[in-house]
């Protein structure tokens, strides 16, 4: 990717809303139940871009068990001929991370503090004990030209720590707030939400969340959390691309993002 994007140059500002990247990792994973090379991650990007996707994400893991190395440098590939479409690399830059970062420069890189085997990501960072060993790997990023997002949970007092260890957005883990939906702690939960965002763009971050939002779920948490740039949704997302369809879901998420108003 080019080295030069302007870090901001992708999210709300310029959209006039809350961008969708979707998260391929569930395709990747299916595919790699067989050696016939289906279902293709890149005909899956292709289709989700052609439908009004804003972005992809993977989360390439060091056992590859759903996205493997090649497909990192496929989708790098494909997506020189979207030039407005941002690519979001996650994963642990204490593992594999910074090679991918290094070698394709996303747009974005997503650091999640996950171990080698976890299931699923299922924790934001410490940063009173990580911020030093995180913080030479965020400059790195930065001189490659590549924007850092730290995968967060929802405590307002570590936005100024994300702040000051170099990170130029988090990303809230939403979870939680995905457990609460539809239950008498939904609304409790959803204000910690925007507590902490009000208190990640009151130290200059931009916010992004992810982890279990979907379209049930998705608009609810747009009208209140304030300032959301990017929400990356995979699971949910793919399931409902198994009934639905790329196309129409997509559009459903679009829908869902939409009818949250635009992002103050």
């Amino acid at each position: 990717m080019n080295p030069l994007v302007a870090p901001e140059s992708h999210g709300p500002e310029s959209l006039g809303r809350t961008a969708l990247s979707v998260n391929l990792n569930k395709v990747a994973l299916l595919r790699n139940t067989r050696h016939l090379g289906i279902p293709s991650v890149t005909r899956a990007a292709t289709l989700v871009l052609e439908a009004g996707a804003d972005g992809i994400t993977v989360h390439p893991r060091p056992d590859e068990r759903h996205i493997r190395a090649h497909d990192v440098h496929d989708l790098a590939a494909l997506l020189t001929a979207w030039p407005q479409v941002e690519y979001n690399i996650e994963g642990n830059p204490q593992h594999n991370l910074m090679d991918f970062v290094r070698a394709v420069r996303p747009h974005q890189a997503t650091f999640v503090p996950d171990s080698v085997g976890q299931f699923t990501s299922d924790h934001g960072y410490d940063l009173k004990r990580d911020a030093q060993a995180l913080r030479p790997l965020i400059d790195e990023c930065h001189t490659l030209g590549v924007r850092v997002s730290l995968f967060m949970d929802p405590d307002p007092a570590a936005m100024a720590l994300a702040r000051d260890v170099g990170a130029d957005r988090v990303e809230l883990y939403t979870e939680s707030y995905a457990s609460a939906f539809g239950t008498p702690r939904e609304a409790e939960v959803r204000a910690g939400f925007a507590a902490a965002a009000r208190a990640a763009l009151a130290v200059g971050l931009g916010v992004n969340a992810g982890h279990d939002l979907n379209r049930d779920n998705l608009t609810a948490f747009l009208r209140e959390v304030p300032g959301v740039s990017e929400v990356s949704i995979g699971h949910a997302l793919i399931a409902d691309a198994l009934e639905l369809g790329y196309a129409e879901t997509i559009r459903g998420y679009l829908k869902a993002i939409h009818a949250a108003g635009p992002q103050r």
